[in-house]
């Protein structure tokens, strides 16, 4: 039903349209940054509000489209909004809320012109990403795509001064033109030369195209929207472009935009084609789970804060690659509760990863302009000086090392939970590799976890472990009040996600029945009980669990206020025979990863400078390196320089020349005529 006329698409694109104007005015108030800060960003925060609720608005309508006056001759610009780009738009809307009002504070301390452009890319970064997911042709999608693509880079390339973040901006823009050539190929395949009408996503539809072709489509979409997301092994900008990043645009890198591509293979594979083959699931599977482990183990040996968060959004892209794996093997062989299940897991990780990702990004933000470093070894006891950012911080690290009630959670449960409740297939060798996936997805869970002890202990807890930077008064300060509030926002929206599953997952359901007809529907006993399948075998109350925590922790309060109140005496803290406790004596942030380092030693490529026995003053140090990138990545450079050095051999400058290489083209090119 409409209001007065207005449809869902109506308000998304008002939102877009306004995200553009508040850019270009940021733009032309670049002599006012306070404006900026205090106004632009705040408006903008607000229109993500109203795209948030725009998108919860329109997953219980029916799909509405529209067909803009712009585009080619004879394919104008089309947009739709359906359950799946709506759910997408509540993913867009309700962390970029967050991120924004964050930003209001945390960019403060920029000025001119620098701050005019940043406000600029920053809202074109966020209206491109909702027309990605408002797009209903190739055209418009790849407009969108390359929009997105080009103000991401600039945005990452703020500091272009420093020579490390031009090279990581090329590196990102490079691997995500790749990955564009993939996915437009993709949409030639599904257009298949029927003329320009049928690059309509509409059109599309309609075509049935054999397994073979297919299969092609569905593997260049995996390899071009992989390459946006951080898929292995396209994975190796991803590390490089989050840190070099302002952190609320490393927040909206991670919690949004590598969703775009889960996104755009959720939409490739589920609706613009007709059909779906086991092997495709295998492969996801497969690749998803090699991706997420892979990350994991990189997170846990990085001393840099916002490296770890990135390999960390590896991992948990992984871990989304999967749920859509078992989803598409579910659905082939008929099993559309289990589908159903394993998409609804896939969706929620999706939004609960955007909020708690986001603040953790965001939070390493204020940590980053309080101490001036991003590396974990020369922090310490930052929780005395920050209980703010610690505080909301914590309540990221506990959602994303998925602990009970808090969302992160909620998604993995229902993930393995898919796995447990897996009937016999009839292919024995998915019955061989199911088991074995479980067992590696609880693998990484636990590994996240001990990631986030890392983090979070290094950080804020024990002594300081350097004289890192500080600001004019000697000593780190807290953040700011717009800082706290978009803090605040997504801690709230990981314990909301966290506590109320049932009503997500109603919500949920809208989306699944679209894609593959079916949703959990009475899987979900009332409001208190999530259950997957039915609430006999499997079940989970986050009010129950909570309330029993809080139980426990009052009576303990009780227990030692009356019954050991007065009889408590302090004393030293043993201290194994060392009478002085200094930050030497604290675990630093490489000696945490190195028991995973030892492990998984065959994985990475370790170099390490070791001193000698006789050094008045030894230093150790241990690098971890990835080694794709010097297996595969670095060959490649290699060869393109070699291939560009002889090619240069062609341009002496020298005009005759030049036109002897035109008439040799020439009388080529008629010799074949």
């Amino acid at each position: 039903m409409d209001i007065a006329g207005i449809l869902p698409l109506d308000v998304a694109g008002a939102v877009i349209v306004l995200w553009l104007l508040l850019g270009l005015l940021g733009l032309g108030l670049q002599r006012s940054p306070h404006l900026i800060t205090n106004v632009i960003f705040p408006l903008g925060a607000m229109a993500s509000l109203a795209l948030a609720a725009t998108g919860l608005w329109s997953l219980g309508e029916a799909a509405s489209t529209a067909v803009l006056p712009l585009g080619l001759p004879g394919l104008p610009l089309h947009l739709r909004v359906d359950q799946l780009s709506a759910f997408f738009l509540i993913l867009l809307g309700g962390a970029s809320f967050g991120v924004s009002l964050y930003s209001a504070g945390y960019f403060k301390s920029m000025q001119g012109s620098t701050l005019g452009l940043l406000c600029l890319e920053y809202h074109l970064f966020l209206a491109s990403m909702a027309l990605v997911l408002l797009a209903d042709d190739a055209y418009m999608f790849m407009v969108a795509w390359e929009m997105m693509a080009l103000s991401s880079y600039f945005l990452v390339t703020t500091d272009h001064n420093v020579p490390d973040i031009r090279k990581a901006g090329y590196l990102y823009l490079l691997i995500a033109h790749v990955g564009a050539i993939a996915i437009l190929l993709s949409f030639g395949v599904m257009q298949g030369g029927h003329g320009i009408g049928a690059y309509t996503f509409a059109a599309m539809r309609e075509a049935h195209l054999s397994m073979f072709w297919s299969s092609v489509v569905f593997l260049l979409a995996l390899f071009g929207f992989g390459a946006k997301a951080g898929l292995l092994p396209l994975h190796v900008w991803l590390p490089e472009a989050h840190p070099a990043a302002p952190s609320p645009v490393s927040a909206l890198m991670s919690g949004v935009m590598l969703k775009t591509a889960i996104y755009g293979i959720l939409r490739v594979t589920f609706d613009l084609l007709d059909t779906q083959i086991w092997w495709w699931g295998v492969l996801a599977l497969a690749l998803g789970l090699i991706t997420a482990i892979f990350g994991v183990m990189f997170a846990a040996v990085q001393g840099d804060m916002k490296r770890l968060l990135a390999y960390s959004s590896i991992e948990n892209i992984g871990l989304l690659l999967v749920g859509i794996g078992l989803a598409i093997i579910f659905h082939v062989y008929g099993k559309d509760a289990l589908a159903a299940l394993s998409l609804t897991a896939t969706l929620y990780h999706s939004l609960n990863h955007a909020f708690f990702k986001s603040l953790l990004f965001i939070g390493t933000g204020s940590i980053l302009h309080a101490t001036g470093e991003r590396n974990m070894g020369r922090m310490g006891g930052l929780i005395r000086h920050m209980p703010w950012v610690a505080a909301l911080m914590l309540v990221g690290v506990l959602s994303i090392s998925g602990l009970p009630p808090f969302n992160g959670f909620v998604s993995e449960w229902l993930l393995l939970q898919a796995f447990l409740l897996s009937p016999g297939l009839p292919n024995s060798y998915i019955n061989m590799l199911i088991p074995v996936a479980a067992a590696v997805i609880a693998l990484a869970a636990a590994l996240a976890a001990y990631v986030m002890v890392k983090f979070y202990g290094i950080i804020f807890l024990g002594q300081p472990r350097g004289e890192a930077p500080r600001e004019s008064n000697g000593q780190p300060h807290d953040a700011g009040v717009w800082e706290r509030i978009g803090l605040g926002w997504l801690a709230l929206g990981c314990v909301v996600l966290g506590l109320a599953p049932v009503f997500v997952v109603r919500q949920l359901d809208l989306v699944t029945h679209v894609l593959i007809g079916r949703g959990l529907g009475n899987a979900a006993a009332g409001w208190l009980f999530l259950a997957p399948v039915d609430i006999e075998r499997a079940s989970y109350s986050p009010v129950y669990f909570l309330l029993a925590v809080l139980g426990v922790m009052l009576v303990t309060a009780l227990v030692v206020h009356y019954f050991y109140h007065g009889r408590l005496r302090r004393g030293p803290a043993w201290d194994c025979g060392f009478p002085a406790q200094t930050s030497r004596m604290q675990d630093t942030a490489e000696g945490f990863g190195q028991p995973i380092r030892r492990i998984f030693e065959p994985f990475f490529r370790i170099e390490r400078e070791l001193p000698s026995p006789f050094d008045t003053h030894p230093r150790y140090h241990g690098r971890s390196d990835d080694r794709i990138w010097f297996a595969l990545y670095l060959p490649i450079k290699r060869i393109t320089e070699k291939l560009s050095s002889w090619a240069s051999l062609m341009q002496h400058g020298r005009i005759h020349l030049y036109l002897t290489y035109t008439f040799v083209s020439l009388i080529g090119l008629l010799a074949f005529v």
